[in-house]
């Protein structure tokens, strides 16, 4: 572990749910933790003391935007991304490798590099190992992620067997980069397991990942277009076999059914774009039950809080009649006040784990949420 670094299991089961203590430079996380998304440094129409206000600890960035708009240097210069996006908690940072999938048009991918064209301007832009976190070096972060080869769900055996091979290269190179990046730079940098719903491919990536030394671990390739059992089947895949005495992320998941099963697996770490996506197009989710869709007429004169029981901002001021006006006329305080509470219910649901485990009640938690 690097200085400024650790972290340690405190409670539970090591391989399976447990309670930990994630430190970092700007902060100690409790685990299993949620990281609202802000992909280029803002979490979409919410100010960063309402993120802190609904039970963030940590949050998350991408790399590959910031490094394209406004540029990592130009990030640096004006105090990091730390001070850049006003967030002065933990961060990580993810390098793209999603982004670089979605790019399949644009983008010609090699053993040595990412090369593709820019979608904001058309620019030629050559992504490596060493260069993705170099840039992250330079935003700040205190979580770097390495560069992946992310292929979508359905490429099949051979394609997500070569996609492997070509993470655990670049996942060596990357360890050799941060061999020389930690002489000045506190930043923790974490390896990808890939290899697709293929368990002896995830085995062979969890065991050549083991022997690197990083500092956590996440499982990639998932939420990348399977269905939702192919998800849930895939994620005990991924962690079986990953150190249990370092932080585990499973990346872009969420969801309570999602939460459980993963955190059985010992997940960490979760991100998502769900609560603030969803609650731009209306969709309030619950704590117990259905989301809420609030754009339906039958709101219209509700007076009742977004959820009944909920300790969010929004649910303790608005009704669910005013937010329904509010999107009805399209106004941006809507989109906000559905975001904030959206983004409590993930928290709500993990907070609520953390003291399952701690008091020893996970298999009721387990069995409420259908897993």
């Amino acid at each position: 572990m690097i200085d400024g670094f650790s972290f340690e299991v405190i409670g539970g089961d090591p391989h399976g749910p447990r309670l930990g203590k994630l430190t970092t430079p700007h902060g100690i996380v409790e685990t299993p933790a949620f990281m609202p998304v802000a992909t280029r440094g803002s979490v979409k129409g919410v100010d960063p003391r309402a993120v802190r206000a609904g039970g963030a600890e940590i949050v998350l960035a991408n790399a590959f935007h910031l490094c394209l708009r406004p540029g990592a240097e130009a990030v640096r210069a004006l105090g990091g991304l730390h001070r850049f996006m006003g967030w002065s908690g933990p961060i990580l940072t993810d390098s793209g490798g999603f982004q670089v999938m979605s790019l399949a048009d644009l983008r010609t991918v090699t053993d040595d590099a990412v090369v593709f064209r820019s979608p904001i301007d058309g620019a030629r832009v050559e992504l490596t190992p060493e260069s993705v976190l170099e840039i992250q070096r330079q935003l700040g972060s205190d979580i770097a992620m390495v560069l992946d080869d992310c292929i979508p769900a359905g490429a099949g055996r051979d394609a997500a067997a070569a996609a492997l091979a070509r993470t655990v290269r670049w996942a060596r190179r990357s360890a050799e980069c941060r061999s020389r990046l930690r002489r000045d730079s506190p930043m923790a940098v974490f390896g990808i397991s890939q290899g697709g719903p293929f368990e002896d491919l995830r085995a062979e990536s969890a065991e050549t990942l083991s022997a690197l030394p990083f500092d956590g671990f996440a499982v990639g390739g998932v939420s990348v277009g399977e269905d939702r059992e192919l998800l849930l089947a895939t994620i005990p895949l991924g962690t079986a076999g990953l150190p249990a005495d370092r932080p585990r992320y499973l990346m872009g998941v969420g969801g309570r059914a999602e939460f459980t099963r993963a955190i059985e697996c010992g997940v960490d770490l979760f991100d998502c774009v769900l609560p603030t996506r969803n609650a731009r197009n209306g969709q309030l989710l619950q704590f117990a039950g259905d989301p809420v869709r609030i754009k339906n007429s039958r709101y219209r004169e509700d007076a009742g809080a977004l959820e009944e029981g909920c300790d969010c901002d929004a649910c303790a001021r608005f009704s669910r009649g005013f937010l329904h006006h509010l999107f009805q006329r399209r106004e941006l305080l809507g989109y906000t006040l559905a975001s904030i509470h959206n983004l409590r219910v993930f928290h709500r649901i993990l907070e609520e784990a953390r003291a399952a485990i701690r008091s020893a009640r996970w298999p009721e938690f387990a069995r409420r949420a259908g897993i």
